[in-house]
């Protein structure tokens, strides 16, 4: 494994480890979350991106990754259906104008479920389609499979299956 397939690993891992109920890694000491309006919260709606090059993310996720777009509201804001959750691309400026992440510099990870066979399809169609795969699909420690690559402004994405 790369020194980079390595890293990618550790950290989702450690992303799964900390995502676990503490029931289910033994640790009483952490308290469950106190009954109220936040316990209501169900599952995550939308995902907004902040793209820094806004036409090549909307080529990508449109073209490559084959999106259905949900609602283009306009060069700034255009939402893709991915299951029952909506991806929003947006640019800066438009609602939040904070510091762009600098180029290089990983902002975030989306991962799309599939079924275990189609983890290395996608991997097949990426490649057909150009795009360079960081790690070939492999079998994790953590009972996925996964393959991971990059849009265009430098995020991690992974397509995976539970084992």
């Amino acid at each position: 494994m790369t020194e980079t397939g390595r890293k990618l690993a550790a950290a989702a891992l450690a992303a799964t480890v900390a995502t676990m109920p503490a029931a289910v890694l033994g640790d009483s000491t952490v308290a469950a979350a106190a009954p109220g309006p936040l316990t209501a919260i169900r599952n995550i709606d939308y995902v907004i991106v902040f793209a820094r090059d806004m036409a090549a993310m909307r080529k990508f996720y449109g073209e490559v990754m084959g999106f259905p777009v949900y609602r283009d509201v306009g060069p700034g804001w255009i939402e893709y259906r991915v299951g029952g959750t909506l991806l929003t691309l947006t640019e800066h400026g438009l609602v939040f104008n904070d510091a762009k992440t600098p180029q290089g510099a990983l902002s975030l990870q989306l991962a799309f479920r599939v079924s275990r066979a189609e983890v290395d399809a996608c991997a097949e169609a990426l490649k057909r389609r150009g795009i360079a795969l960081i790690d070939e699909p492999k079998d994790q420690p953590w009972g996925h499979r996964t393959l991971f690559f990059r849009d265009p402004d430098g995020n991690v994405l992974e397509i995976y299956a539970d084992l």
